[in-house]
């Protein structure tokens, strides 16, 4: 391992209030979603993905994406993104254009996967997509393409490489300047993550798109997160997601626990040297706020054992 190929600082989107908060078996006040988003901005969280334009018949959760946007602070440097599904589900975002900076936009490597979760083939989802996302460059948004189950498929079991790259391929020629790459349901190992890292950074850069930014996307559902992270900083890989209190996971299949806990990779990155400008004691908070407004214990290791530094 050489540690000089680590990065010197890492970029962090907390995706909590939408992929967290969608997952919960009940719905979260506004009010408190708003709170908890303001709450995260004051950390030095630079990007936070605040909710999605979905229908609300089918995920209730976050129903209420025009009265958070409405409600959410917009201190300066800080992006908000929203999740975006479909071509109505951007018409509907752009009337609140003036309440967010970023639109991610998702599909599935697999195509059981895709199909449980959108109802719709692959090819359809990345159709679509290449018809939607020009729409939102157009309107001035920074773009960002995800695709799930990038590491492994929970129904397909191994998802080729290839495949996954023809998909970030087409998603970064549509206009995407940011690919992230899910382990949707935490089936990735650290030495599949150091290999897929290093052929999609040589093919992005044969293409000529060696400038797109790379993003990781790492599940805890069996415990690999964290050594999931380190294998990607070892590829040059500098730009995560992650969700405070651990909280997420994946509405298919049951068993798809949460997100990498955001304080436990800000924790892990500053025992490393590694700057995130994140305040970790102010995102301990958040959690620990969360926790007590859901009324159960969340899976961060951070928030229950504190950071290391209160041990010293």
């Amino acid at each position: 391992m050489d540690y000089r190929n680590f990065p010197q600082s890492v970029r962090i989107r907390e995706v909590g209030p939408r992929d967290g908060f969608q997952n919960e078996p009940e719905v979260i006040a506004t009010g408190d979603k708003i709170r908890l988003i303001n709450q995260l901005a004051a950390t030095g969280l630079k990007r936070i993905e605040v909710t999605s334009f979905v229908r609300p018949d089918v995920i209730p959760q976050l129903a209420d994406a025009n009265e958070v946007l409405d409600g959410i602070d917009r201190p300066s440097g800080v992006s908000y993104s929203v999740l975006i599904p479909n071509r109505r589900g951007l018409e509907n975002a752009l009337e609140r254009r003036d309440r967010f900076d970023e639109t991610n936009f998702f599909l599935s490597a697999s195509e059981t996967h895709n199909k449980k979760n959108v109802n719709r083939t692959v090819e359809e989802s990345i159709s679509g997509l290449e018809e939607t996302i020009p729409l939102a460059v157009e309107a001035g948004l920074r773009c960002e393409g995800v695709i799930s189950t990038s590491f492994g498929c929970p129904y397909e079991g191994d998802v080729p490489i290839g495949n996954v790259l023809e998909l970030a391929l087409r998603l970064a020629r549509a206009g995407c300047v940011e690919v992230g790459f899910g382990d949707t349901t935490g089936m990735a190992n650290p030495l599949q993550v150091r290999r897929f890292f290093e052929q999609v950074r040589e093919r992005f850069a044969a293409e000529g798109l060696g400038e797109i930014e790379l993003t990781a996307h790492f599940h805890d559902t069996r415990g690999q997160g964290l050594a999931n992270v380190l294998s990607a900083l070892e590829e040059g890989i500098d730009s995560f997601e992650s969700s405070f209190g651990e909280l997420g996971g994946c509405p298919v299949p049951a068993g798809a626990t949460g997100n990498i806990a955001s304080e436990d990779l800000v924790s892990m990155l500053g025992e490393m040297g590694i700057e995130t400008g994140i305040d970790l004691p102010g995102l301990i908070e958040a959690s620990a706020e969360a926790q007590k407004i859901l009324g159960r214990p969340l899976g961060s290791h951070v928030l229950k054992a504190g950071p290391v530094e209160w041990h010293r």
